[in-house]
């Protein structure tokens, strides 16, 4: 066995220094642009999250004046949450390009926002309790009610 230089290993260890410094700093510049954005299904309300799915943005507009307040809430947190899985989904890709598949990279997907797994095993999101509302007209309601004994 050749003995090792001290001098050229602490020159191999500052090169391995200075290159985790710049992917960190890479990492860094791309996960700041990280973000993600989605809209009700009629379009009318939008919002816009951080990598770490913090509400950034929300634009309503004028034609949902006529909305009821609980639905424009429902739309908007349903919307919120399709935006931070699509800014999750962004963070987990930057990361597994800097780290791999690693104890690392399954810290920052337990770290993200509606439990974000990027592997296509995600469970959906649960409609909201508007959403699954029966908002038919009360003579379709009682002509033919729903099955609750299913």
């Amino acid at each position: 066995m050749q003995p090792i230089d001290p001098d050229q290993w602490l020159k191999q260890y500052g090169a391995k220094i200075e290159q985790a410094k710049q992917h960190a700093e890479q990492a860094r510049d791309q996960l700041g642009g990280v973000g993600g954005s989605a809209s009700s299904p009629d379009g009318l309300i939008t919002v816009t999250v951080n990598a770490t799915g913090v509400l950034t943005d929300l634009q309503i507009k004028p034609e949902a004046r006529g909305m009821d307040p609980s639905e424009i809430a429902s739309a908007v947190l349903t919307a919120s949450s399709k935006a931070q899985r699509d800014a999750s989904g962004r963070v987990v890709q930057i990361m597994t390009d800097f780290v791999g598949d690693s104890p690392a990279l399954e810290f920052v997907k337990a770290q993200m926002p509606n439990g974000y797994k990027g592997d296509g095993t995600d469970e959906e999101e649960p409609k909201s309790e508007l959403e699954r509302k029966d908002t038919r007209p009360d003579d379709d309601y009682f002509t033919n009610p729903p099955d609750v004994m299913a």
